[in-house]
């Protein structure tokens, strides 16, 4: 860590604590050459992975793309942000748990389905019948077939 005043490569640490609840490690820290003391903050960078696409396309990880793909299916359904939120941070987490650099968009898909599955069963009927255009859920196409009949037949 430089100097913010005489821009020494060298510094040593006098004290460190945690900061904002546990997330940062604020450092006091002293300059080995003018002796000025300053205070640094640590904080741990989340690096997601890449989503491979079916079409082979390689694209950044995207909260608000995600964030809208969940949005969309739940509109007009009784699930707070909250658990919006918290349904975000859990789908992140098992995407970093994988331990990969790049992620198919199939997997992606399939731990967002079982998280809207957990929210709301119309939400996962919804996202699932645009992602997989369900053709292993007999009773989803005989409910598409009845719909599809004209009314008073």
């Amino acid at each position: 860590m430089h100097c913010p005043f005489c821009n020494e490569v060298d510094t040593k640490v006098m004290d460190s604590r945690l900061a904002a609840e546990g997330a940062q490690v604020r450092r006091r820290r002293q300059c080995t050459s003018c002796h000025e003391r300053f205070t640094t903050f640590e904080i741990y960078e989340v690096v997601m992975p890449r989503v491979v696409k079916s079409s082979g396309l390689i694209e950044p990880y995207d909260q608000n793309k995600l964030r809208r793909s969940i949005s969309l299916p739940l509109q007009k359904r009784p699930v707070s942000a909250d658990e919006v939120e918290a349904a975000i941070s859990r789908i992140e987490q098992a995407l970093r748990k994988t331990g990969e650099r790049e992620v198919p968009s199939k997997i992606l898909g399939e731990v967002v389905m079982n998280e809207l599955r957990q929210l709301d069963v119309v939400a996962y009927v919804r996202f699932a019948s645009v992602y997989r255009d369900f053709q292993d859920i007999d009773e989803f196409q005989a409910e598409l077939a009845s719909i599809k009949q004209p009314q008073g037949v």
